[in-house]
């Protein structure tokens, strides 16, 4: 019988459904071999943006199972499902505030976990590119389509030397000074919210960066992406909070999910 890990919280950001980066298959394995009460969509989970651009975005049968399966969840499970706009799918702005069932539409979300209280937003709405340059925001987002374009064709050439997977992106956030002060900058923006507000965290998604650490007593939570990180963060029974990250090739040679300390693996289920 197939063995599933059950968490009482989940949250994922950044799937992009819509874009030909969007691990949308890798995501839907994982949420069907996992149970959980509460499944947090922390924004950018459909990339209107790219959907608009004549030619560049397409919507496609996996995008929509990755709907089906969330509403099985909430029919099967009881699962409560709250999705939480972001800045590339900003179109249900017109929708929000909504309930219908055990799923909400919502801006933001106020979090309880074990008598703590975290704010929950996508992020965009910190950043001064997304919020006042909103043009500029679209030329990075540009860029970064073309570095991960870059990317899968330099990766093809690694997979035939026999070379492992490595991302270009990421080594530039890690390694570019103005990509690192971006991303500290916005995590104790954040967390300074988090404080104003007399929150114990902040969840957050948007810079495609996972984090779980405190920032000046303020407990800083980011969900990372389904674009290269393929990361969720996830809550167990007793409140402890987690990143997860689904890489099937550091997966156990009996193919069963890991518990490396604070990092999970999985692979994809069976098919």
């Amino acid at each position: 019988m197939e063995s599933r890990r059950y968490f009482r919280t989940i949250v994922l950001s950044d799937i992009h459904l819509g874009t030909s980066h969007s691990k949308v298959e890798q995501v839907c394995n994982f949420l069907s071999t996992t149970d959980c009460d509460r499944l947090i969509l922390n924004g950018d989970i459909i990339d209107g943006w790219s959907l608009q651009k004549f030619g560049s975005g397409k919507w496609k049968p996996q995008h929509t199972r990755f709907f089906k399966i969330i509403m099985k969840m909430m029919e099967n499970c009881g699962t409560e499902v709250i999705y939480i706009r972001g800045n590339h799918d900003d179109f249900i702005d017109n929708l929000a505030p909504l309930k219908f069932a055990t799923l909400s539409i919502v801006k933001e979300y106020m979090l309880e976990s074990n008598g703590k209280h975290y704010f929950v937003t996508h992020g965009d709405v910190f950043d001064k590119v997304t919020t006042q340059m909103k043009w500029l925001a679209k030329l990075g987002d540009i860029g970064y389509t073309l570095l991960l374009w870059l990317n899968s064709q330099y990766n093809r050439w690694r997979i035939k030397q026999g070379k492992p997977y490595y991302s270009l992106s990421q080594e530039i956030k890690q390694k570019v000074k103005s990509a690192v002060s971006y991303i500290s900058d916005f995590e104790k923006v954040l967390a300074e919210f988090a404080r104003k507000r007399q929150c114990d965290g902040v969840i957050c998604g948007h810079i495609h960066h996972p984090e779980n650490k405190m920032i000046g007593g303020i407990h800083y939570l980011n969900s990372g992406d389904w674009v290269e990180t393929l990361s969720a963060l996830t809550e167990d029974e007793n409140g402890n909070w987690n990143i997860l990250y689904y890489t099937p090739d550091m997966a156990d040679e009996n193919g069963e999910m890991e518990d490396n300390n604070r990092v999970l693996t999985l692979i994809p289920a069976a098919s």
